[in-house]
């Protein structure tokens, strides 16, 4: 298996704290979802950056970089498109 990194990107500054009731439901489905990956085993490391700006770190492991890409379009707060999530091949076992 090979680890990747998963970014989210908040749709504007300050989104932790100025999020709406709707966006707090979908972020609340996006940690069951990682919960869920957690459990399976197939996250590393999952974390939010804290400041002005809070991007959601995530390292997963896939076979490979089609995988990987299929679980970030997976999660639930970027298929309703508020995030921009970014991914990138990590280091390899």
């Amino acid at each position: 298996m090979a680890m990747f990194s998963y970014f989210l990107h908040p749709p504007r500054d300050n989104f932790a704290e100025t999020m709406t009731e709707v966006e707090q439901q979908a972020w609340g489905r996006h940690f069951a979802w990682l919960q869920e990956l957690y459990a399976a085993g197939q996250i590393v490391l999952v974390g939010v950056t804290l400041g002005r700006i809070n991007t959601g770190v995530c390292i997963l492991e896939a076979a490979d970089e089609s995988a990987a890409r299929e679980v970030v379009a997976a999660d639930p707060v970027t298929r309703a498109g508020w995030p921009r999530a970014t991914s990138g091949h990590s280091a390899s076992e």
